[in-house]
């Protein structure tokens, strides 16, 4: 399992059952509302103690509730709970059934039984069996010393990574009904073994409560200081106009379970009945994950093409269901109330959380403002998490020396933008939204994206961007009265490569002459696969009275109404790929009969990221996953998927015929509802971004770079 298990680990899931779903069926009785624990230095242990607790990362505690159970099963079977020195009705049960068992006894009635008892040859055999007992305490011993070391080790390891935490008190009584335990056996006390379980999830409710209430006083403090006054208006989402937003799933703690908290009926209740949840959504996408976590285990030695046949196996059972569920509709009703929904992919982004700050702060009504984020960190649990590939100086050649690093685990920017007093009512409200998936699950930025598009809540438009921006102000006004300028709106996308920006830089006031995505070309790189990249064209139309069309989309910032997702929705098989996401989101846009305008004006600014910044990269990370370290293993299996892509825009050498000779046809599997359009055909296409694909050229397209298409 070295390199395949999850970033916390094997506590990253619970054990699924056979089906693929969480065993934690049953939808808890009076169970009081989840709390977030409070931010990293400050309790901020607990929140990552209670994700493992709500994941598989509570297993060791279940294994300790499991050793105490286990212990009193023996304990009565070896007559220790029940009895005095010399004799008891424990240890006369217990010795007459195994005697039963050795054929040293016929079975006697009661009356018999005590007779027997006052007869020598039974006083030697009730001798031999206390040697049989003492054994059974001895190795009882080993086990309670053993998960005694354990629960130390663990409670070190948690809080070097993470300070004191609440759990902290609750592992010691632990510990020390464990003492006890050992104390009677070993003949150090008497008559004190525990006849109860001791009750540690009823002690960790308590300390996880007595954490949130300091957490909220503390909060309360810095908004009295700062002069914060909650707004009195709130989003007006209840139950009676967006029953879908019912029963509301937090954003924190990482890795709770919708299952856990809500029951299975939310899953079924959303694929089959017809009543679809925001809950009911994300539990269906961490079963996929909890199954994807395994998957990776047991195909860590295989080639390309095995794991690509059964990870689109994997998708089928698991997303496709969703799919057929609510194809060619959306899935909530569209709320006509201007309100936005922002899709962020965050790959280990440190610039999240202030992402998220300078969206809220920025936008002219945050209180339409909603956020699905998918959260793919390294969490630092039982896996040492990796820097990217860092310049470390040059060679005497002048080439540049690099190096992977271990590094601290991922900084949450959910926790950091939720735990700050000015943002934390937005958490609260239920307008983010966040799917956390280990650094070990993450296969790229197409996926990432299917997963945001299903966070979708039924808002009036949709926007996807990366995490890692800046927003000028009143940017979300601007953008939806942008759109509705465009001749084609309600059809029209906006999309455009936003400006860079420094991390030093002044706050950003927007403005600038937006870029117009005008040209493309064919990629030369064998990694590549010789796809087609676009790019940004000539300057014009700044002044001009509306937008004007551009020929392409960007994947990393485009602006539309929400009926976007129903005619061109994000497709989940297209797994490990970084290119062709946007050749291929605008073909099946415009054939689906979108058209596509640039921005006049630049709205918020992006960081790019050269590789000399040493961010890490998905890429390497699938190499770790697979044993194969380095880039090429994901390159191999993007070679695939991507051939997906290629057949979609009509490339030469990938045609039917040519994918069954390679035994590659699993890479056309529902093909029909994620290819092209039919309100224009892919000739077309073609044809208005003069594309040839015959001579895999891209030509100058003269009404985007000129402006001459409104």
């Amino acid at each position: 399992e070295s390199g395949t298990k999850g970033n916390t680990g094997d506590f990253a899931f619970p054990k699924s059952s056979s089906n693929g779903v969480s065993s934690s069926t049953k939808t808890p009785r009076n169970k009081k509302k989840r709390l977030r624990p409070v931010n990293p230095n400050n309790d901020g242990g607990a929140k990552i103690i209670i994700a493992l607790l709500a994941g598989a990362g509570g297993a060791f505690l279940l294994a300790l509730l499991l050793l105490m159970s286990r212990l009193e099963s023996q304990e009565f079977e070896n007559g220790l709970l029940n009895s005095n020195v010399g004799g008891a009705q424990g240890v006369d049960d217990t010795l007459y059934e195994e005697q039963q068992e050795m054929g040293g006894v016929l079975p006697l009635i009661k009356g018999q039984r005590q007779q027997l008892q006052q007869q020598q040859p039974i006083v030697q055999q009730m001798k031999s069996q206390k040697q049989v007992a003492t054994e059974r305490i001895s190795k009882l011993l080993e086990k309670i010393k053993m998960s005694k070391l354990i629960n130390e080790s663990k409670m070190d390891k948690f809080n070097k990574l993470f300070g004191a935490n609440p759990l902290d008190p609750v592992m010691k009584d632990a510990n020390k009904e464990l003492g006890r335990m050992q104390g009677v056996l070993e003949g150090k006390q008497k008559n004190e073994m525990p006849i109860k379980k001791l009750d540690l999830q009823q002690k960790l409710t308590d300390a996880i409560e007595k954490g949130e209430e300091e957490k909220m006083k503390r909060k309360a403090a810095r908004k009295k200081e700062l002069g914060i006054v909650d707004d009195a208006t709130t989003n007006d989402l209840n139950a009676e106009n967006a029953p879908h937003l019912q029963p509301h799933f937090p954003p924190l703690p990482p890795h709770t379970m919708s299952v856990d908290l809500f029951g299975e009926k939310i899953i079924t209740d959303t694929l089959s009945h017809n009543k679809p949840t925001m809950a009911g959504i994300i539990a269906i996408l961490q079963r996929f994950l909890q199954n994807l976590h395994q998957f990776l285990k047991d195909h860590r030695d295989d080639k390309a093409p095995t794991v690509i046949n059964d990870y689109f196996a994997l998708v089928t059972k698991y997303l496709v269901p969703l799919e057929e569920a609510y194809r060619d509709k959306p899935l909530f009703p569209i709320r006509e109330d201007g309100s936005i929904f922002m899709s962020l992919g965050a790959y280990r982004d440190h610039l999240l959380g202030e992402t998220l700050r300078q969206a809220f702060k920025n936008a002219a009504s945050p209180d339409k403002l909603f956020v699905g984020a998918v959260v793919q960190n390294c969490f630092g649990i039982d896996v040492t998490c990796r820097t990217g590939v860092e310049v470390k100086g040059t060679d005497k050649n002048g080439r540049p020396i690099t190096k992977i690093s271990d590094r601290e685990p991922d900084v949450n920017g959910i926790e950091q933008f939720c735990d700050d007093p000015e943002y934390t009512k937005y958490c609260d409200n239920g307008q983010i939204r966040a799917l956390y998936v280990n650094e070990t699950e993450s296969n790229g930025p197409t996926t990432a994206r299917y997963f945001a598009s299903k966070l979708w809540g039924g808002e009036t438009y949709f926007l996807q961007a990366d995490a890692h921006l800046r927003f000028a102000p009143e940017w979300d006004r601007l953008y939806a009265e942008e759109a509705k300028a465009a001749k084609s709106y309600p059809k029209a996308v906006l999309s455009a490569y936003p400006p860079g920006f420094s991390e030093e830089d002044p706050p950003y006031k927007g403005g600038t002459v937006g870029t117009r995505l005008c040209t493309c070309q064919f990629s030369t790189s064998d990694v590549e696969h010789h796809i087609i990249r676009i790019n940004t064209g000539d300057t014009c139309g700044a002044h001009a009275e509306a937008p004007t069309q551009i020929a392409y989309i960007a994947a990393g910032f485009f602006f539309a109404r929400a009926e976007f997702l129903t005619d061109v929705p994000f497709d989940p098989f297209l797994p490990w790929c970084f290119m062709g996401e946007e050749i291929a989101l605008s073909l099946r846009a415009w054939t689906n009969g979108w058209d596509i305008y640039a921005p006049r004006k630049n709205l918020i600014a992006h960081q790019y990221r050269p590789g000399r910044m040493g961010l890490p990269k998905f890429w390497e990370n699938t190499g770790r996953v697979f044993g194969r370290p380095g880039p090429g293993f994901n390159t191999q299996l993007q070679s695939i998927s991507l051939k997906r892509v290629k057949y979609m825009v009509g490339y030469k050498d990938t045609t039917k015929e040519s994918l069954e000779s390679l035994d590659q046809s699993v890479v056309l599997t529902d093909f029909e509802h994620y290819g092209p359009g039919e309100t224009r055909t892919m000739a077309e296409f073609l044809e208005h971004v003069n594309i040839d694909m015959e001579k895999e050229q891209c030509g100058n397209i003269k009404w985007c770079n000129k402006c001459l298409l409104d």
